[in-house]
């Protein structure tokens, strides 16, 4: 069990990053989601005990992992959104440099970054200086370090920026099977990284958690406030300075628009039942102004 009790980070001059947030996380995977600048990457941080909180507390099966950070050290996968490498090495011997330092045994290790580089589709490639790769391949290389030690907690930072649909794809898969038994935290702003794996997601907005629920109870939120139209060409931009464009396609007729709206924006404007990416968008939008985050399920996991 990870949880975060009434928890805040405030920098230099009086900015939080993280304010007031209490989260309960058990075995399964969370998927946070929120703009940038939200404050994601500021709580995956302390979540990664990278950052010590301003304020609250951080619990790791009851014990404060703020005061004590080693018995969650010790279990915890954790890639940040940026992530470094060492150049000159190959992504074998970097993953085996990481893995020494770990701790983990040196045939375990030999095995272990055997398996990550096949999983990960860097088997051909894994001899190569790091140098040498793209950004697609680092990215890959920062997952296999979050995983070699077969983690019981896993925080992953906008993991799949730099895959292509594929890659993605594989790797949420990989996120699903693994969340069974383990506590999984995903921070993203991009929705399709959790709608297909994630039975719990969060929302953030300006510091603070916004909305704790089920994919259901996110599409309730947006239930009558998305619209479809088709719009002149010249009425696109009088009507992205009124509304929220969720989803815009040229037609030879002008522009099929999908919106969010509380009202019908036009006569002829046709209501549609939202999906999960409408959903973030009014729950996101509508999350300017600081308030408690609406839990539509029970705000907790396991």
């Amino acid at each position: 069990m990870l949880e975060f009790v009434d928890v805040s980070k405030a920098y230099r001059g009086g900015a939080r990053g993280v304010d007031g947030v209490s989260l309960r996380l058990g075995p399964g995977l969370t998927g946070l989601l929120g703009p940038n600048g939200a404050g994601k990457s500021s709580l995956m941080r302390i979540a990664a005990t990278v950052t010590r909180p301003s304020s609250g507390r951080v619990l790791f099966d009851g014990a404060d992992a703020v005061a004590d950070p080693d018995p969650l050290r010790r279990v915890l996968g954790y890639l940040p959104q940026d992530f470094g490498v060492y150049p000159h090495l190959s992504a074998r011997e970097f993953l085996s440099y990481l893995a020494a330092v770990k701790g983990v045994p040196a045939r375990a290790a030999r095995i272990r970054v055997g398996e990550l580089l096949e999983l990960l589709g860097l088997a051909g490639t894994g001899r190569r200086p790091l140098g040498g790769y793209s950004g697609g391949m680092l990215r890959r290389v920062g997952i296999a370090q979050a995983l070699l030690t077969d983690p019981r907690v896993l925080v992953v930072d906008e993991p799949t920026a730099g895959l292509d649909p594929e890659q993605r794809v594989a790797f949420r898969n990989l996120l699903g099977d693994m969340a069974g038994d383990r506590v999984v935290l995903l921070s993203t702003h991009i929705v399709s990284d959790v709608e297909s794996v994630a039975a719990d997601i969060a929302v953030m907005a300006g510091g603070r958690l916004v909305l704790r629920g089920t994919p259901r109870d996110l599409l309730r939120e947006a239930e009558g406030r998305v619209w479809e139209l088709t719009v002149p060409a010249g009425a696109l931009g009088p009507l992205r300075e009124r509304h929220r464009i969720s989803r815009l396609v040229r037609t030879p007729d002008g522009a099929r628009v999908r919106l969010l709206a509380p009202e019908p924006p036009s006569a002829d404007a046709v209501p549609v039942p939202p999906d999960l990416e409408d959903a973030y968008l009014v729950i996101s939008y509508g999350a300017a102004s600081p308030g408690p985050a609406r839990d539509g399920a029970t705000g907790a996991r396991g």
